[in-house]
């Protein structure tokens, strides 16, 4: 199933993460696809918050995972977009991951093929067809 949902503001993300951490238990997985500053950390970072992490969740775009413990379950975060092949995923433990906690992965596309079929999939895209309120101008 697929439903689009259109987040306007910072909040409405928060919203969306507060939405689905109840959802949310050991093997959960959430992928996020979107480009660069669309919102997938920020979303992370919310979800975190709302799942008892009290450290601060930053991007692991350059040791691409991190792991949290201090919630209800372990969040496992990566980020894929530096990967080249699948024996580099399976290399980190990515079996492991997925049984043991909650798995966000960013930049997805190598890890599709084996991820549980109940995988969350999270598209987060700019809309450049709404104009910006602030640059409009009124008669």
């Amino acid at each position: 199933m697929t439903k689009r949902i259109d987040l306007h503001s910072e909040q409405d993300t928060i919203d969306l993460a507060h939405y689905i951490a109840p959802l949310l238990g050991p093997g959960s997985v959430i992928t996020l696809y979107g480009d660069l500053g669309s919102g997938k950390t920020f979303f992370v970072k919310a979800l975190g918050a709302f799942l008892g992490i009290g450290e601060e969740i930053d991007s692991p775009s350059f040791v691409i995972f991190k792991e949290y413990h201090c919630g209800r379950f372990p969040l496992y975060h990566l980020d894929l977009y530096r990967l080249k092949d699948e024996g580099e995923l399976l290399d980190l433990g990515l079996f492991d991951m997925l049984e043991s906690g909650i798995t966000v992965i960013e930049w997805p596309e190598l890890a599709e093929n084996i991820l549980p079929y109940q995988t969350i999939q999270l598209r987060f895209a700019f809309d450049y067809a709404t104009p910006n309120t602030s640059d409009q101008k009124s008669a």
